[in-house]
């Protein structure tokens, strides 16, 4: 793969864009996280329910889910509120999101509880869900620390970080953390989550304009788990300290 091919934003193929989580960008839900993956913003929430849904209520277990949406100032052409029924590409983000999350959080510790995690885009221009994924992962880690904290949670249920990324290949070029741009034109686009332990927890990958091979897909893994190492030592440096009570 060829390094030395710069990008519209001056970007190596294998760099990501500017990342930074902000802790407790707001004061009312448990935990709460304002990721920014380059242009686009999203804040995510994660807010405590002592209930479970119906159909898990006597298990002894808890739940995780996620809830995702582009508010109408997120995007150049105003995105309308889906006030009649969600659209086929939110319902496919959240459910990525929350399996995303319990992959990695132990339900049986979480006792029976919901957690709702809440990602909403303040501004898009792309990789919105795996910056949804990023994000809340670290709202729904500090929403835990504050019960383990206040002892209403003997354990953390949390048993290692996820993150997930965008990759693609652009003009016949792997390239790491696409923009708007760069995925709009993509020969290929693929988001891949994965554990800090190396572990898949889903890779969801289109050819748009002509198929890629084995080699273009592997190409684009090692990609996508080199920039996941990175994005979770980030998440490493928030969770390393713990939340106020």
């Amino acid at each position: 793969m060829e390094l030395n091919i710069m990008r519209a934003d001056n970007r190596q193929p294998d760099e990501l864009r500017p990342i930074t989580f902000v802790r407790d960008f707001t004061s009312m839900a448990e935990g709460s996280i304002l990721v920014t993956f380059g242009e686009t913003t999203v804040l995510c929430t994660a807010s405590v329910d002592e209930n479970v849904p119906r159909w898990m209520k006597g298990s002894g277990s808890g739940w995780v889910t996620a809830e995702y949406s582009m508010l109408p100032g997120s995007s150049p052409e105003r995105v309308r509120r889906e006030t009649r029924g969600l659209k086929g590409r939110t319902q496919e983000i959240q459910r990525l999101i929350g399996r995303s999350l319990r992959a990695v959080c132990d339900m049986e510790k979480l006792g029976e509880r919901q957690v709702v995690v809440d990602c909403d885009v303040l501004q898009a221009d792309g990789g919105t869900r795996v910056a949804s994924v990023c994000g809340g992962y670290l709202a729904l880690h500090d929403a835990l620390s504050r019960l383990v904290l206040r002892g209403e949670l003997p354990h953390h249920p949390i048993s290692e970080a996820c993150a997930a990324v965008s990759v693609g290949i652009i003009h016949g070029q792997p390239r790491l953390d696409l923009p708007y741009d760069e995925d709009s034109n993509a020969d290929t686009d693929m988001n891949v989550v994965m554990t800090e332990s190396g572990g898949f927890i889903e890779i969801q990958g289109t050819a748009e304009q002509a198929s890629f091979n084995r080699n273009e897909l592997d190409a684009l893994l090692a990609l996508a788990e080199k920039g996941i190492q990175q994005i979770i030592s980030l998440q490493n440096e928030l969770t390393s300290t713990q939340p106020t009570i």
